[in-house]
């Protein structure tokens, strides 16, 4: 008997160890050798992956919604969720690897007929231990279970992502309305210039100085402004809803009065240089497109077990148990049963459905290494993107400061040369208005070289440490 169970578990280890199907190689991208966009002079490399980089902005509100976001959207949470999920089934796969053993116990009680027998009471009394195992020939088991591997790391992967995601959606919004809270307070101080201006004309007015032209002219400019101010009114509300909505605020917090704070859009900042980033480094550091492969090497390993589910499998049975008329004797010796089999089960005519079955996983797979290759591909495209516009956007801010310095300063000798005379109301009434233009645009180029900045963390997969420091 020991002889014969060891002999069955040899031959189980033995055939267990082949394994068909495609093993898994990641596809050829063709990668640059750099990014054309950074100039190598700042000599930093990327030592490790900075996980709170958002304190690059120095700004400790923006930090603790960050952190209340982390920890209560539900968009975050729910993906948890699925990590959990996907952990389960890999238990699941896992132990489906290893031998099942059942137990039963039965106890019955019967009485003969009396015309076939005495009419003898008879009592019977079992219990059985089963053993069976699927010896794993063709490696089904195995890649069943690197399919379930893979698909947890996806989860994990696409955690990141939306972690990711999630704080810079973030981080933009708040960008977003800080501008927005600047544009209103620069409209309301506008505002309040041509209320000056219109009261001086009505004195100049009711003095005869001026006729009605002027005084319409100013009346106008009034009206105009003050009609901005529900509209930059509406966008600072808006904004605080989609903020408090990330954050992963409650609905009553959410329709009760949204204080984020006074904080000002310029006193957001963050460090540079750039480091000096290889291509294969985004490979390894961008959780979508981590996400995507492992995905692939999933697809791959449900190919691999979509072929060995058209071949046999093998399955061995143990079976221990006592049978007995009375319970006592369970136990003896001489009540023992036992029995050992093996079996093999395969298909031999199915019409060709194992087949198409195999050709619709290797198109699953096909289709997730495409999808690969896309998100790869949309990666690098998004960080070449973003490096151009982080060079561009703040030469254009600093094209508009330079704007609002010489409007400021034309507004000042213009004022000045209406009160000597020189220069019609119409004058002042245009630099004001240059000026206005000039201090929305530059507030939205601050905005857009924040939201930049933020955009650039995001696609080179977070933010990172350098071998000159935090950055």
């Amino acid at each position: 008997m020991k002889i014969l169970i060891l002999s069955v578990s040899l031959v189980a280890l033995l055939l267990g160890g082949c394994t068909i199907g495609p093993d898994y190689q990641r596809p050829d991208l063709h990668l640059p050798d750099q990014w054309h966009q950074i100039e190598k002079t700042s000599g930093t490399y990327v030592t490790a992956i900075q996980d709170d980089w958002w304190i690059t902005y120095q700004d400790p509100v923006l930090t603790q919604l960050i952190e209340r976001a982390l920890s209560d959207n539900l968009t975050l949470r729910l993906q948890l969720e699925r990590i959990r999920e996907s952990r389960a089934r890999l238990g699941f796969t896992s132990a489906q690897r290893m031998p099942g053993l059942d137990g039963q116990a039965e106890a019955s009680r019967s009485q003969q007929s009396a015309a076939v027998s005495a009419g003898s009471i008879n009592n019977n009394f079992s219990f059985t231990a089963m053993l069976s195992y699927e010896v794993d020939i063709w490696g089904r088991l195995a890649r069943n279970r690197e399919s379930a591997l893979a698909q947890l790391e996806a989860s994990h992967y696409s955690h990141d992502a939306i972690r990711l995601q999630l704080i810079s959606d973030l981080i933009s919004t708040y960008n977003n309305l800080r501008a927005a809270q600047a544009q209103l307070r620069i409209t309301r101080r506008t505002l309040d210039l041509r209320r000056d201006s219109l009261e001086l004309q009505q004195i100049r007015y009711d003095g005869g100085v001026i006729d009605q032209l002027g005084l319409q002219q100013a009346r106008s400019e009034w009206a105009a402004v003050r009609a901005l101010i529900p509209l930059r009114q509406e966008q600072v509300t808006r904004l605080e809803s989609a903020l408090a909505v990330l954050t992963g605020i409650s609905p009553a917090e959410l329709m009760g009065t949204l204080d984020f704070g006074d904080r000002q859009l310029d006193q957001l900042a963050w460090t540079e240089p750039l480091p000096d980033f290889l291509p294969s480094e985004l490979l390894e550091r961008r959780p979508d497109i981590r996400a995507t492969e492992a995905a692939l090497i999933a697809a791959n390993a449900q190919l691999g077990m979509a072929m060995a589910e058209r071949l046999p499998r093998f399955n061995l049975a143990l079976f221990l148990g006592s049978v007995a008329g009375d319970i006592d004797d369970l136990l003896q010796s001489s009540t023992q049963t036992w029995g050992i089999s093996g079996a093999i089960l395969g298909p031999l005519v199915d019409f060709g459905r194992n087949r198409a079955h195999v050709e619709t996983v290797k198109a699953l797979r096909d289709q997730a290494e495409i999808n690969y290759r896309i998100t790869v591909q949309t990666a690098f495209r998004e960080v070449r993107d973003a490096l151009l516009l982080t060079n561009t956007i703040a030469e254009r801010e600093m094209a508009l400061q330079s704007q609002r310095e010489a409007a400021q300063k034309t507004l000042e000798l213009v004022e000045l040369r209406y009160q000597e005379g020189y220069s019609s109301f119409i004058e002042v009434l245009d630099a004001q208005r240059q000026l206005l233009g000039a201090e929305l645009a530059l507030t939205e180029a601050t905005r857009d070289r924040l939201n930049a900045a933020t955009t650039l963390f995001k696609t080179l997969g977070g933010g990172w440490q350098t071998d000159e420091g935090r950055l």
